[in-house]
């Protein structure tokens, strides 16, 4: 399978493993490729042993941390699961309500003949929804909802995401109207754009919300080189004191990591020396450094 260039990051406490086989279970029902690619545990972290799971879900990679109780996972990042028929929505909505919330109960909308969002047990969140005859071009799609003191910025965020990184283009975009207080007219209800071939989603939400953008969700972005890792970081991170192991904040409070593509060869190697050494080096890092990595590494 082809790696993703941007893939989303889920940070747990310690359910990393639990999520990612229940996830697994759930969507492995549709017949498309859902499993668990691989584990790698890593020690001496500031977290303590840490779980890396890398899961793929409906053909889709996610990758899942269990570093613990750090971060709180919220509905501002969610993932859309196109649905072909009302009975796979049911089926998802039956499985992902078990010790979840529903935040849109399922039902009939303006948009979809049936739809639901749902937290599940874990609080991550899922939008199900009927597509019906329309073409699905991807299972799976993150969407971002500026809340609080971003609301409003979705557009922004979406043409500054779109000139940053290649195979960007903006799609359709729906906006707020009149008389629907209290979002602001002209703001974004719901818009569709893609970054490196992966489909995403933006909207606005004034709605009181108690939550926001937080490390818990972020997105990884894979690059081959220095001069792509700079190139990343430089354009994407806007907050220094949010700027560790290759961890980001961008203007809109979003984080990010920017890492070599090397690193997860290197994280799986069964010399534990020299995992060992290559993360206590990574963790004094802010920006990663591939030519230092690579050197210990390879140090004999």
């Amino acid at each position: 399978m082809t790696l993703q260039k941007i893939t989303p990051h889920i940070w747990f406490d310690k359910e990393a493993q639990d999520a990612a086989a229940f996830y697994v279970s759930v969507f492995g029902k549709f017949g498309k490729d859902s499993k668990i690619r691989n584990v790698t545990a890593l020690h001496n972290t500031p977290s303590g042993s840490v779980d890396l799971v890398c899961v793929d879900i409906l053909g889709q990679e996610f990758r899942l941390i269990s570093a613990g109780p750090y971060f709180k996972i919220n509905p501002s990042v969610s993932f859309l699961v196109a649905c072909r028929t009302k009975d796979d929505v049911d089926v998802l909505w039956k499985k992902l309500s078990q010790g979840g919330v529903a935040l849109m109960e399922l039902g009939e909308y303006p948009f979809s003949e049936k739809y639901g969002w749902i937290q599940d047990q874990y609080g991550v969140s899922w939008q199900l929804m009927f597509i019906g005859a329309r073409k699905i071009t991807q299972n799976i799609t993150p969407t971002m909802m500026f809340v609080g003191n971003v609301c409003g910025r979705a557009e922004e965020a979406i043409n500054f995401y779109t000139s940053v990184f290649h195979g960007a283009h903006v799609g359709d975009i729906w906006r707020y109207g009149k008389g629907e207080e209290p979002e602001q007219e002209g703001t974004v209800k719901h818009a569709a754009f893609t970054l490196e071939g992966l489909e995403f989603a933006a909207m606005d939400s004034a709605q009181e919300h108690k939550f926001s953008f937080n490390e818990a969700v972020s997105f990884l972005v894979r690059c081959d080189t220095q001069e792509e890792i700079d190139y990343y970081w430089n354009k994407l991170s806007f907050d220094p004191a949010a700027e560790r192991c290759g961890w980001l904040k961008d203007q809109f409070g979003f984080s990010w990591q920017v890492v070599p593509t090397a690193m997860e060869k290197i994280l799986r190697d069964h010399d534990a020396q020299k995992v060992a050494r290559v993360t206590d080096a990574f963790l004094k890092m802010k920006k990663f450094d591939l030519a230092k990595l690579n050197e210990v590494y390879n140090r004999k």
